[in-house]
């Protein structure tokens, strides 16, 4: 079984990429902070504070969606409602990521990018497989008709004739075929 160990492994990499997000652009306010060089005439101290900020954001952001992943791994159960969106919207942070990093950064962080991004879309997949053959889960049945089994009028039914029409699997039969003039 391969679900549990995605999801906990797609949540350690959210993290670890949460403390090194929040680290890098940290480090770039200290930098900016230390050089007191204006670029384009933007004050540095509001470049350093704006970039600290950010990084702090972007940190919690990674780390929200690592809880969702633990989570997930943890319950397993597919991720719904916020949970499932955050890391949607992780899923397409990193492809978009990993296209500008490719020209900024290089190849190995397009690679990075996209193993996290098949990360996420795997923990998807799995799981959603999973839902789809559970045993438990029961499937919609429709409306129930006059003659199905267990309705009203079949053999299964309060009122049932016993008919052969109503006594078999609550299968309808197909619809005669249309004919041509």
């Amino acid at each position: 079984m391969v679900r549990r160990p995605v999801a906990w492994v797609t949540a350690i990499v959210l993290f670890v990429e949460a403390v090194g997000i929040a680290w890098v652009n940290w480090f770039m306010g200290i930098v900016v902070e230390r050089q007191d060089m204006s670029l384009a005439g933007l004050d540095p101290d509001v470049m350093s504070t704006s970039s600290k900020v950010a990084g702090l954001v972007f940190g919690l952001y990674f780390a929200l969606c690592g809880f969702t992943a633990l989570r997930v791994g943890l319950r397993d159960r597919a991720p719904a409602g916020l949970g499932r969106i955050l890391l949607i919207s992780a899923a397409v942070v990193h492809a978009l990521l990993g296209a500008f990093a490719v020209g900024l950064v290089g190849w190995g962080a397009f690679a990075f990018m996209m193993v996290v991004l098949g990360l996420i879309v795997l923990l998807f997949m799995t799981y959603d497989r999973l839902e789809a053959t559970r045993p438990d889960a029961k499937p919609d049945a429709g409306p129930v008709e006059p003659g199905d089994a267990g309705g009203p009028g079949s053999a299964g039914g309060a009122g049932g004739s016993g008919s052969a029409e109503g006594s078999g699997s609550g299968v309808l039969p197909p619809p005669p075929a249309p004919s041509v003039p």
